[in-house]
Formats: structure tokens, sequence, C-alpha cells
């Protein structure tokens, strides 16, 4: 008799399992949206884009596209974190951005008719949802406000790009380094313990500042003697934020 109760609450289970799981690729009614362009679609768009995506899970490690690789639609994050690389003349990766839970990643490519010239990986284990090509086409030649958001965003990642190259130039790799790791708290938080809630490794940091990754664990050795940070493993915890802000 329990285990007929048992198979019935498991049955339960799935089933109240699998109504969640349809409401939540829903596009109307994912929270999500909310931070990306998708905003600006009506319902009606809304329900034709939801009925057409397909949502997948990407590992840690993962590769979503690849430099060069032609984007056949734009990729919705759900949850996760990705990087954005590019591949320099010499051979090593810098990292151009993140992407984060909201965001949307291949929009350029997609509108401009041109590959990717970007790399995304998958930094922790991350959920999706992949919106073909003809269907943000078609909601940006009928929806101004839609179209109009995407060049807004694409605008404000321009910005970020020209700050970025004028960083390189003028700032130094110490300062270059303080600043990520002050950027990194300030998008990502912290955890319970105090570290940076986004754990990247030693690699990640310099690429992202532009430098060898040799350089930049002695510069954090040097940063955490000064009492500035402190570290566990991969995990940094800012202990100075005035400080690593002054440095120079």
């Amino acid at each position: 008799m329990h285990f007929f109760y048992d198979i019935c609450h498991i049955m339960y289970t799935f089933k109240y399992i699998k109504i969640l799981m349809r409401a939540m690729s829903n596009c109307e009614q994912c929270i999500v949206r909310k931070f990306n362009s998708l905003q600006m679609l009506t319902k009606e768009e809304l329900a034709r884009v939801s009925a057409c995506k397909t949502s997948k899970v990407i590992k840690k490690g993962e590769i979503i596209f690849n430099e060069g690789d032609a984007l056949n639609g734009v990729y919705c994050i759900r949850d996760g974190v990705c990087k954005l690389i590019k591949l320099s003349e010499n051979g090593k990766d810098q990292v151009v951005k993140f992407a984060v839970k909201g965001g949307m990643i291949g929009q350029r490519s997609l509108i401009s008719g041109q590959a990717s010239n970007l790399t995304a990986i998958a930094i922790n284990d991350m959920q999706v949802c992949f919106i073909p090509k003809q269907e943000i086409l078609n909601d940006l030649q009928k929806n101004p406000d839609f179209s109009m958001d995407v060049l807004k965003r694409m605008a404000e990642d321009l910005k970020e790009s020209d700050d970025s190259i004028v960083d390189m130039a003028q700032k130094n790799v110490k300062q270059r380094l303080a600043e990520t790791l002050l950027c990194v708290k300030k998008k990502f938080k912290t955890n319970e313990d105090g570290f940076l809630s986004l754990t990247l490794t030693r690699e990640d940091y310099a690429n992202i500042v532009g430098t060898a990754t040799e350089s930049t664990i002695r510069i954090l050795s040097q940063l955490k003697k000064e009492g500035i940070i402190s570290t566990k493993g991969k995990q940094i915890k800012i202990e100075d934020e005035q400080a690593l802000m002054r440095i120079e």
C-alpha cells in the first residue's frame, strides 16, 4: 500500500515539474526578459518567439559559439555567466566582456550578417534559450521599439569597448587588475563568506587585463601581502576596497 502511495506521489511530482518547466519556458512569464530587449515585444510577438525557441543547458567550460561561426539566431541567458573572448594575433585570448543572466548574445553578428567575431564560453553551468534568426529579424523590421532597444544596448557595448581601449592604453597592469576586481565585485557581488561570487581563474584575470598569467599571479600575491585582498584557492576577497581604488 505504501509502495502505491509512493508511486502516486512520484507521478504527481513529475507532473508538477513538467507543468512548472512549461511555465518557465513561456517567454511571457520569464522574468529574465525584463533585463533585455525582449521586454519591448508585444504579447503576440512573445508568444510566437516562445513557440519557436529552444532551451538547453550549457555545462561549465563548454563553448556556446566560436569566433568565425555563422550564427543562426541569438541566445537569451536564463541563468549563469559566460565570457566573450577574442583571439589575438599572438594566439592569446582577450576577454572582451561577460554576459550574465538576462543578457542576450549573438545579436550583433545576426544584425550585421557577418560571422561572429567572438567566442562565447560558459564560466559556470548555464541555461540558455536559442531564438532563430528569422524570428528576431521579423521583430526588428516590424517593432520599432524593439529595434531601438537593441541598437541602444549595442551602443552601450561599444561605449564599454571604447572605455576598455583607453584603460589598456593609459593604465598599468596593476591598475587594470585592481579595477577588474572592483568591477567583478560591483557586478556580481560577494557570497556569504565575503568572497567574490564570480570565481575566475588567474588566466581569466590575465586575459581581461591583457597580461601574462604569471604577472597576474605576482600582482595578486603582492596585493595579498599588503592585506588588500585575501584568497582561498581560486576565490578572492577584497579586504580593503579603498586601498584597491587608490592603486597607482
